[in-house]
């Protein structure tokens, strides 16, 4: 399977999108503590680094 950049792109897309939500998922389910914001925050994080990848996609 050939790996151009924007197949890379994609794939880290969707890993970011998946570990994002986990991350929210484990704030929102997990923690009743302040650390669940903390989970939340960085899951959103997430999710603005795979729009930034996804936009780069076809740029690189």
């Amino acid at each position: 399977m050939a790996m151009n950049k924007n197949t890379v792109l994609a794939w880290a897309t969707w890993i970011m999108i998946f570990v994002g939500l986990g991350l929210i998922a484990l704030g929102a389910f997990r923690y009743d503590e302040i650390a669940g914001w903390g989970f939340a925050a960085v899951g959103f994080g997430f999710f603005a680094n795979a729009w930034v990848f996804n936009a780069l996609k076809g740029r690189v």
